[in-house]
């Protein structure tokens, strides 16, 4: 049996209303050294984008950003934990152990979710959110549920979700 989700409030980090820019988002490597250099990584999704920031073989770092009204699929992992921090925006997470008695709660700016593998969960954004995420590296460990843009089964499909995200935001 999973353990419990653990959603905690911490509202000691930087100001939920600063910009990318402020947050130093680039495409580019600041510093690193020559062992762990790598790009910064945008990979668009039909809820917005991540923006992969580390991904190395003991952890990954990553930022969620999801657009109002959009939401993640319905998603459990079989080996990845992660924990997840609400920068900026508002959040339904939806979240439990078994499909047919899961639970719901809002997030707002400041507040951390721990996601042990086999939780079930989905984010779904009530503002456009910023949620930045550690993980262990197994980033494509996802078996999806339920999902608004027809993506089903294990795995991430990289062509899908770029063509999904390109239908969402054309005007």
């Amino acid at each position: 049996m999973a353990p419990a989700l653990l959603v905690s409030p911490t509202h000691s980090f930087r100001k939920a209303s600063q910009s990318r820019t402020q947050l130093g988002i680039q495409k580019k490597i600041v510093y690193s050294s020559p062992a762990m250099a790598q790009e910064i990584i945008i990979k668009p999704k039909p809820w917005g984008r991540e923006v992969w920031f580390a991904h190395t073989e003991r952890y990954a770092g990553k930022i969620l950003e999801v657009n109002k009204g959009h939401r993640l699929s319905l998603q459990y992992h079989e080996h990845k934990m992660e924990t997840q921090y609400i920068y900026s925006g508002k959040v339904k997470l939806t979240y439990g152990e078994k499909e047919d008695q899961l639970q719901e709660k809002i997030l707002e700016s400041g507040d951390k979710i721990d996601v042990p593998p086999f939780m079930i969960h989905r984010i779904e954004a009530l503002e456009d959110s910023q949620i930045f995420e550690v993980s262990s590296p197994e980033l494509d460990d996802v078996v999806k549920l339920a999902d608004d843009y027809g993506r089903s089964g294990k795995g991430n499909n990289e062509t899908l979700d770029q063509s999904l995200h390109h239908n969402n935001n054309q005007s």
